[in-house]
């Protein structure tokens, strides 16, 4: 199943942010510390070209801590790119943004020019929630649904470093099926584009893999099962998902499971690792080029 949620006000964002670019002297990333590469625009990878960029891990203190630091290590690898790990509870070190962009922009520091930088997240992450701190004040929308923020602002930060916000965009497609799967476990994706126990079951079939001391230890459980779909049903059994009959109720189960997850009771959870993107997208190279090849069969048919 292929994850897709692109309404409308994403598409005039989209444009929108392509428009400005050109003019934009750095960029800050938002990004999901559970799903680094997964949260990331590809349509910056595209379009930034030399243009340095500060990616911020948020919610880190939901993550895995030691694959956040991995990430970290692995994101500034590219070219002009510097990151840095927070939580919306930590002020004091979002405004280390402020103080990076600086640096990061010596020729506009030393001449006390204007540095335009633009700020882009998916939706969820805790974008306005970093404005507000960053602004020290109240100035964008904060939610727990994403697509709150839908049109761009200008935000002056002080230091002569002026902030363009834009709204919560994801793009129309997502072309790693996994990475879909992510975004919606993580809640970047409306509820209402997906069946729950579908994603229930993709996060299952990792987490009984790399975190199953979190599982056993959340709900109970003496052993895992090693099918997904029983394991969450032994879930919803314990925690009383029930119909009549005694019967599992998988979507409430699977509702259960993905809020717990989101809110990190579970525990600290990475959902991708480096090594794990890395086989993916050679994955994708082949799905791309078997594509390629029906298409161009169906145009010699034709």
């Amino acid at each position: 199943m292929q994850i897709q949620w692109y309404p409308g006000h994403m598409h005039k964002a989209s444009k929108e942010i392509k428009h400005a670019l050109p003019d934009i002297d750095l960029l800050i990333e938002i990004l999901d510390a559970r799903i680094p590469y997964s949260s990331q625009n590809p349509m910056l990878a595209r379009l930034r070209g030399s243009k340095p960029c500060i990616r911020v891990l948020n919610k880190t203190d939901l993550a895995d801590p030691e694959l956040t630091k991995l990430w970290q290590t692995h994101l500034e690898r590219e070219q002009a790119v510097k990151t840095l790990a927070v939580t919306t509870q930590q002020p004091d070190k979002i405004r280390q943004i402020i103080e990076l962009c600086s640096k990061m922009l010596p020729d506009k520091t030393a001449a006390g020019k204007i540095a335009r930088t633009m700020i882009i997240g998916i939706p969820n992450v805790g974008k306005s929630t970093i404005i507000n701190a960053l602004a020290g004040r109240t100035i964008a929308k904060t939610g727990n649904e994403p697509a709150v923020t839908k049109q761009q602002q200008r935000i002056n930060l002080g230091r002569n470093i002026v902030l363009s916000d834009t709204p919560g965009v994801l793009w129309p497609n997502v072309e790693n099926r996994h990475s879909g799967y992510r975004l919606a476990a993580t809640g970047a994706v409306k509820d209402t584009a997906f069946e729950h126990a579908d994603i229930a079951l993709y996060v299952l079939d990792y987490l009984r893999r790399t975190y199953p001391e979190q599982l056993c230890q959340r709900y109970r459980l003496e052993t895992l099962p090693a099918e997904s779909q029983a394991l969450l049903e032994a879930i919803g059994a314990k925690r009383g998902c029930l119909r009549a009959g005694g019967i599992v109720e998988l979507d409430k189960a699977a509702k259960l499971l993905l809020t717990e997850l989101r809110a990190g009771t579970i525990g600290r959870i990475t959902l991708e690792t480096p090594d794990m993107i890395e086989t993916e997208m050679n994955e994708l190279v082949v799905i791309r080029a078997e594509k390629a090849a029906e298409r161009e069969a169906r145009r010699q048919k034709s």
